[in-house]
C-alpha cells in the first residue's frame, strides 16, 4: 500500500470549517454543495495558494477539511505574540532533534519519574495548606525542556503511562510535556519553552483546593458542585499568586485555561482576542491529554478520536492554527501508541519519523495471535519483513486495554531499555 492510500484509508476526520478560516495547505475533502455543481475537477484537493482559496469562497460557504490528508505544514505565526521575542517570526518547521530517541530514552524516564514525584508532592502540599516551591518547579520544567529538545518522542511516550487513579498529578505533567512538544514544534526559544511548561504545570493546581468527593465524582455534577468545580480557575490563579516567584503567564494560563475562544468559556467569557498564546497552547492540549486518558467517569479514546474531537472545535473553543499544529506535531501515530500491524501483531510506536510520519519506529508486543512474543524494534521506514516475508505496515491505532496490554508494566520491567540494549 502507497503513502497516498494509507492516507486515504486514514482520513476518515472530516472537519467542517468557514472558507473565511481558510489556510494554503489545507485539504479540502467535501464541499458545501455537491461536487458537480461546483466547477472543481477534482473531488478533494489541496489548497495551494491564495488563489484557490478564492475560488472556493467564491462558490462555498463552508467546507469539509482533512487533516489527515493535510501532508503540507501550514505556516502559522500566533497573533500577538507575548512571547521573548515578539519580532520574530516563528519558523515552519522545528528544530533539528539533539539526539535519538534511543540515546534519550534513559533519560527522559529519569526526568518523567522525577518530575512525577515532584509534581505529587506539590499536590500534597498544597492541600495540606501550603504553597508551590517555584526554583524547584522551573528546575523541573527545564529538564523537561532539555529532554524534548533531545528527543521529544522519549519524553511523549512518558505521557501514555496514565493510570486512571494519578490521572490528576499525572494531567499536570503530561500537559507540561505536551505543551513543550508543541512549543518546541512552533520553535519557541528556550525561554518560551521554559515558560510554556510551567504554565502547563501549573494550570491546574487550583484542583488541590476542590473537595476530593468532588474533584472524584464519577457520575454528573449537580449545578452546586459543577460550580464548585469550576471555581478551581480562580482558586488556581489565587494560589499562583501567592507563591513567590512564579511566573505571571502561569497565573493568567491557570485562571484562563478554559476559556473559549467565542466567548462561551469560563470564569470571564473572555474571546479569541482576549487570551494568550500561551493560555491558547495550554488548553489545546489539556484538552487533547483529558479526552485519551483514563478518568473516574470515562475510558481514554485514542489519538485519532480525540483529534477528530478537537478540529470539531476548532475557531469555536480552540484556535485552529495551533490545534494544527499540535496534530502535526504528534503526528498520525504519536509516540507511545498501541497500533495493531497489517499482519495481526500488535506493537507500540517508539519514534515518529518526521519525514515519513506513516513510517515511524515500532517495538513489537504479541504475536498475529494476540501472544506475547519477544519484543523487537523496527523502524519501518527501513522496509523490514514480517515471518511471511510481506512488509510491515500499520493497520490502525488500538487501545491497550483492547489485548491486555499495560504500558505501565512494561514500562516498570525496562521494555525500552532492554530492546535497545538488544540492538546490534
Amino acid at each position: 500500500m502507497n503513502d497516498d492510500n494509507i492516507f486515504s484509508s486514514l482520513s476518515s476526520t472530516l472537519t467542517k470549517i468557514d472558507v473565511n478560516d481558510l489556510k494554503v495547505g489545507m485539504y479540502v475533502a467535501k464541499l458545501d454543495k455537491p461536487w458537480l455543481e461546483s466547477t472543481f475537477l477534482f473531488q478533494g484537493f489541496e489548497l495551494k495558494n491564495k488563489a484557490d482559496i478564492n475560488a472556493v469562497k467564491e462558490q462555498c460557504k463552508f467546507v469539509f477539511i482533512d487533516v489527515l490528508k493535510q501532508k503540507k505544514a501550514l505556516k502559522y505565526e500566533p497573533r500577538q505574540l507575548l512571547l521573548t521575542h515578539p519580532q520574530k517570526r516563528i519558523k515552519s518547521s522545528p528544530p533539528e532533534k539533539g539526539s535519538s530517541f534511543e540515546k534519550e530514552a534513559e533519560n527522559a524516564g529519569y526526568v518523567y519519574r522525577e518530575t512525577s514525584n515532584l509534581v505529587k508532592s506539590f499536590m500534597e502540599e498544597i492541600r495540606l495548606g501550603g504553597h508551590i516551591n517555584v526554583a524547584i518547579a522551573k528546575k523541573a520544567v527545564a529538564d523537561c525542556v532539555n529532554s524534548v529538545l533531545q528527543s521529544p518522542d522519549a519524553l511523549i511516550w512518558m505521557t501514555q503511562l496514565k493510570q486512571r487513579d494519578l490521572y490528576t498529578s499525572q494531567h499536570s505533567m503530561n500537559v507540561a510535556i505536551l505543551a513543550i512538544a508543541l512549543g518546541r514544534h512552533l520553535n519557541l526559544s528556550v525561554t518560551d519553552l521554559n515558560n510554556v511548561g510551567l504554565c502547563g504545570m501549573m494550570h491546574d493546581m487550583g484542583k488541590m483546593l476542590i473537595p476530593l468527593e468532588i474533584l472524584n465524582k464519577p457520575g454528573k455534577f449537580s449545578p452546586e458542585e459543577l460550580k464548585i468545580m469550576h471555581s478551581h480557575a480562580e482558586l488556581g490563579r489565587r494560589l499562583l499568586m501567592s507563591s513567590s516567584g512564579m511566573y505571571a503567564g502561569a497565573i493568567d494560563v491557570a485562571y484562563s485555561h478554559h476559556e473559549c475562544l467565542d466567548g462561551t468559556g469560563y470564569p470571564r467569557k473572555l474571546t479569541a482576542e482576549q487570551t494568550t498564546p500561551f493560555t491558547k497552547m495550554v488548553t489545546i492540549v489539556d484538552m487533547y491529554d483529558a479526552i485519551t486518558s483514563d478518568r473516574v467517569y470515562q475510558n481514554g479514546r485514542t489519538h485519532l478520536e480525540a483529534i477528530n474531537v478537537m478540529t470539531k472545535l476548532c475557531g469555536t473553543q480552540l484556535d485552529s492554527g495551533l490545534t494544527y499544529k499540535f496534530i502535526e506535531c504528534l503526528g498520525i501515530y504519536p509516540p507511545g501508541s498501541v497500533v495493531e500491524m497489517t499482519n495481526g501483531e500488535i506493537a507500540v510506536v517508539a519514534e515518529v519519523n518526521q519525514k515519513r510520519k506513516i513510517k515511524p519506529k515500532i517495538i513489537l508486543l504479541l504475536d498475529e495471535n494476540k501472544q506475547p512474543r519477544p519484543e523487537r524494534i523496527i523502524d519501518l521506514s527501513k522496509m523490514d519483513l514480517d515471518a511471511s516475508g510481506q512488509i510491515y505496515g500499520i493497520r490502525k491505532i488500538v487501545r491497550a486495554d483492547e489485548y491486555g496490554i499495560d504500558l505501565n508494566k512494561y514500562y516498570q520491567n525496562r521494555l525500552i531499555e532492554n530492546v535497545l540494549a538488544s540492538l546490534p
